[in-house]
């Protein structure tokens, strides 16, 4: 299984911004996800069209199989 941490951010001009990372554990807890999110608006290391993010909106962790075919 891969798993993904999603994040849903609200940028200074009102509106909503997903940002995700790939490969996270999957025993990410609540409050990692927590933390990582303060970390990101903390250090203001990201920025986009529609702004600065400037509070959380929500998370999610996306569980995704994936099935390896021999195709030769």
């Amino acid at each position: 299984m891969e798993y993904t941490l999603s994040m849903v951010f609200n940028t200074s001009s009102g509106k909503k911004i997903t940002f995700s990372i790939a490969g996270v554990k999957s025993t990410l807890t609540e409050t990692e996800a927590v933390a990582v999110m303060d970390n990101i608006l903390a250090k203001n290391i990201f920025t986009s069209s529609a702004g600065d993010f400037v509070s959380k909106d929500s998370a999610s962790i996306i569980e995704k199989k994936v099935t390896k075919l021999t195709v030769n």
